[in-house]
């Protein structure tokens, strides 16, 4: 058995990253990371990931000091996943200008019986077939979210759609929202997705925030303003990685706990773009996380109106 109640699934890989603000070679990156490290503030995660043997030591020492389970960290001969891209303008979007695949590509997720019964899954944006033998390994009725992407939109849409209609908890951004149902407007999209199943859409918005859309009620936070945004690479892993986190530590899915950990996540992301890779997001302590929940609150706060 395992103490974990989180068990994250996807990418780790080195990246190298240039912005208005410099550029990182070979720095520690990838949705599993992001999204564990991120988890790691509130609750014991386990990560499944492959890496290769040019992986440095000084990362895994890191992901052990944050108290994440490595069991399911697989070393395989080759070079590790690798991403180069860069960022301009509003840094919105990546452009990338080369992705070496490595080990990653014969990535086939080892999960121990020891793991298979952990209460809460995240799904990061991996192949759907990964996605669909994680969740025919795991036992009992874990809360499973997953991410996905638009290559996996146009390229295996038979696929994702049998992933969407077993999880719980379906993120995506906005454009992939639409793409993937079809949809302009974003109320429409999300009222799709549910009618395929999940209990919960929740769209990213990047630099605008996010909400969250279930049956009969929906809820909108807003990204909070920084002055400095030097990298967003793993901003979404992070808010992924902090809302399950924070639902692992509660261990209930209500709308409660489903408006704080998008609060979780909000906050955690805005960490992450201060600075390239890990740099900041592994700093941050509960004081600071609690500091940014306040002035969140303080952002969005109001009396009613006297009209």
């Amino acid at each position: 058995m395992t103490d974990s109640s989180l068990l994250i699934v996807g990418s780790i890989g080195l990246d190298t990253v240039r912005s208005p603000y410099g550029q990182v070679e070979n720095v520690l990156g990838g949705t599993a990371i992001y999204a564990s490290c991120a988890a790691s503030s509130v609750c014991s995660p386990a990560l499944v990931g492959v890496v290769g043997d040019d992986f440095p030591q000084k990362h895994v020492q890191l992901l052990e000091s944050k108290n994440i389970d490595l069991t399911c960290l697989e070393y395989t001969p080759g070079k590790t996943f690798h991403w180069k891209g860069y960022y301009e303008g509003d840094m919105n979007a990546a452009i990338t200008e080369d992705t070496q695949l490595g080990v990653f590509g014969e990535f086939s997720p080892k999960i121990p019986e020891s793991h298979c019964s952990i209460p809460f899954l995240f799904l990061g944006n991996i192949h759907p077939q990964l996605q669909l033998d994680v969740l025919n390994r795991m036992e009992g009725n874990p809360v499973v979210a997953a991410d996905t992407m638009n290559f996996w939109i146009n390229g295996t849409p038979e696929l994702l759609d049998q992933v969407v209609r077993r999880v719980q908890i379906m993120l995506v951004n906005d454009g992939e929202a639409m793409m993937l149902t079809k949809k302009t407007n974003l109320h429409d999209a999300a009222d799709s997705i549910l009618d395929m199943g999940p209990k919960v859409v929740v769209i990213k918005k990047g630099s605008h925030g996010a909400t969250l859309f279930a049956k009969d009620w929906m809820f909108t936070i807003p990204a909070i303003p920084l002055r400095t945004a030097k990298d967003p690479t793993g901003a979404g892993d992070t808010f992924a990685g902090g809302m399950m986190g924070y639902l692992a530590k509660t261990g209930e899915l209500n709308p409660s706990n489903l408006r704080r950990s998008l609060v979780m996540g909000t906050v955690l992301a805005s960490y992450t773009v201060e600075d390239f890779s890990l740099n900041r997001l592994a700093a941050v302590d509960r004081e600071a996380i609690r500091d940014r929940v306040d002035l969140l609150r303080d952002l969005t706060s109001f009396e009613p109106l006297d009209l």
